[in-house]
């Protein structure tokens, strides 16, 4: 008898173990999936992309694609002296459910890929999931982890006019059998130098 109360004890105490770290884990209805401490990531309704003091405007921007045709927004990159910051933002008429993001050095051709050249969504290193959505996500990323030139894929959730779609930043073509996009670039792009002088 005092075998069975243990066990039962035992799966009591398992269960409220299981159920507190489920209510820690799931708080929010946005989540962000992460492993890297040298990386972080905010959500916003609204224009709030970030930029340099020094300058009006990020360093580069490339168009956000929705089903190969649609330009639903934008993807900026920026560097704020600290973080090189990646700023996925939609236009009026979009919005995003979810993003995921491989970044790392080009010549070591870090975005994961099938072996016919179609990029693992499902494997890239940061992801966030949002209900309800937003219209910005920014991730924030320690340049120290990159080299000069660096690669990254943007990829989205988003919805629209047109119903839910999949996005891509826009930029070279994956060597698969579709139309998903990397940016390639230079951490460079973005010195700061004297805040009086042009670019």
């Amino acid at each position: 008898m005092k075998k069975i109360s243990l066990i039962a004890l035992a799966f009591i105490a398992t269960l409220f173990t299981i159920s507190c770290e489920n209510e820690e884990t799931f708080v929010d209805n946005n989540t962000v999936t992460n492993a890297d401490p040298n990386f972080r990531v905010t959500t916003a309704n609204g224009n709030t992309a970030s930029q340099r003091a020094s300058y009006d405007e990020p360093c580069m921007t490339t168009n956000l694609i929705a089903g190969q045709n649609h330009i639903v927004g934008t993807v900026s990159v920026d560097f704020d002296g600290v973080d090189l910051i990646i700023t996925y933002t939609t236009n009026a008429d979009w919005s995003i459910q979810a993003t995921h993001l491989s970044i790392g050095n080009c010549a070591e051709q870090t975005i994961p890929t099938t072996g016919s050249g179609n990029p693992k969504i499902g494997h890239f290193e940061h992801s966030t999931t949002h209900n309800p959505d937003v219209d910005v996500v920014t991730y924030y990323i320690d340049p120290a982890a990159l080299t000069e030139n660096y690669c990254f894929a943007a990829h989205a959730e988003v919805n629209g006019p047109t119903g839910g779609e999949t996005a891509w930043a826009e930029g070279t073509d994956f060597d698969g059998n579709n139309w998903a996009m990397y940016v390639e670039a230079l951490l460079s792009d973005c010195n700061v130098d004297d805040p009086g002088t042009d670019r």
